[in-house]
């Protein structure tokens, strides 16, 4: 007779003469540490966890304010217990990791985490060929021994609307004083994770240098902060390409800080981030995260007319003129419009003056 007969035989037995049978049961596995706690303000990207109702949750995709379990968004990891802090790498109570040096051209599938030569960590939100780190959220995202985003290691200012951003609400407020209520400092602080090495690459200086560069372009493209999408929308921004414009032929103008214009701009920037913005290009005029994350997918990995982007311009000193020919190069450098330079140049220096650090050299192009 098998082993499970013998049990049902011995438990049935046990009903009829009323013995009591104890039945070795196998244990239970201990449950899983708990993530950090799900917070709705916060910002979520592929692969992050997060821990509600004592389940871990990982998102699939971006997500805010989506609650786990009620949304798509989230994979339910299991039950979890205990202290908040994840596994792997995490000792006791405290934040030290342990994984992996990333290594370029190594392949890497979903959920590894490497540490980067920034002194952060990131997970592999798909699978990718050794992609660097710090150039696509499709493929990494920031990551921390608590497991739910952000940075660590020396990186500073990508925690997702948190402290550590070298520009504070104060210093942004007077730098835009008649910004429209869309652009939020909140919405700025949120998309940082996408993007980790904006602001907190170098010195001190070198930071607050690029912060002050990128905000300077972004206050010449939006008026101070003050046009969520371009005036003039008649022109006709679909491009040939083999996706075609699903959201309609003139939907693609510029829309954001950066002003991002073109259905080939839109898919290219929706595939960094994981959001589908070739379908659904009005998330960046609606959506403050995800406007802000456009203007430093343009800024982080876009040479544009340039040969570098403004994050290597100001980060290996080639100077804020850089920047500008990455932007706008072709139509404003070069002698083109020295106005519009100027106006570019004049901004930085403010914003420059307002962290109190020195503009570098190479202003203009």
């Amino acid at each position: 007779m098998s082993k499970h007969r013998i049990i049902a035989f011995l438990t049935a037995l046990a009903a009829v003469v009323g013995l009591a049978i104890l039945i070795p049961m196998a244990s239970p596995a201990a449950a899983a540490t708990c993530a950090s706690p799900w917070n709705s303000a916060s910002v979520y990207t592929g692969g992050m966890a997060a821990s509600y109702n004592s389940h871990n949750w990982q998102a699939k995709w971006w997500t805010q304010g989506e609650t786990p379990g009620a949304a798509d968004v989230w994979a339910d990891e299991g039950a979890c217990g205990g202290s908040s802090g994840g596994s792997g790498g995490t000792t006791g109570g405290g934040s030290t990791c342990s994984y992996p040096a990333w290594a370029a051209g190594h392949n890497y599938v979903t959920g590894d985490i490497v540490k980067y030569t920034n002194g952060g960590y990131y997970i592999a939100t798909h699978d990718n060929p050794g992609y660097d780190p710090t150039i696509s959220t499709w493929f990494w995202s920031p990551y921390t021994c608590s497991g739910s985003g952000g940075t660590t290691g020396g990186t500073t200012g990508g925690g997702g609307g948190t402290g550590g951003f070298v520009v504070s609400e104060a210093q942004f407020n007077q730098m835009f004083p008649s910004r429209n209520s869309f652009y939020t400092y909140s919405g700025l602080t949120a998309a940082l994770s996408a993007y980790p090495a904006f602001a907190t690459t170098g010195s001190d200086t070198v930071k607050k240098q690029e912060a002050a560069a990128f905000l300077a372009n972004v206050s010449h493209e939006t008026g101070g902060l003050v046009y969520i999408t371009e005036i003039d929308k008649s022109g006709n921004y679909c491009a040939s390409e083999p996706y075609g414009c699903p959201a309609g032929t003139y939907s693609y103008y510029g829309r954001g800080p950066i002003q991002l214009s073109w259905n080939f701009n839109y898919k290219a920037a929706g595939d960094s981030l994981g959001i589908d913005l070739l379908d659904n290009p009005g998330l960046v005029e609606t959506d403050p995260a995800v406007a802000w994350k456009t203007g430093l997918w343009y800024w982080d990995t876009q040479t544009g007319p340039g040969t570098m982007t403004g994050h290597n311009a100001m980060v290996n000193g080639a100077g804020f003129g850089e920047t500008i020919r990455s932007i706008n190069g072709s139509i404003e450098c070069n002698g083109g419009n020295p106005a519009e330079v100027q106006d570019r140049v004049s901004k930085y220096q403010s914003y420059a003056a307002i962290l109190g650090v020195p503009t570098g050299s190479n202003l203009s192009c």
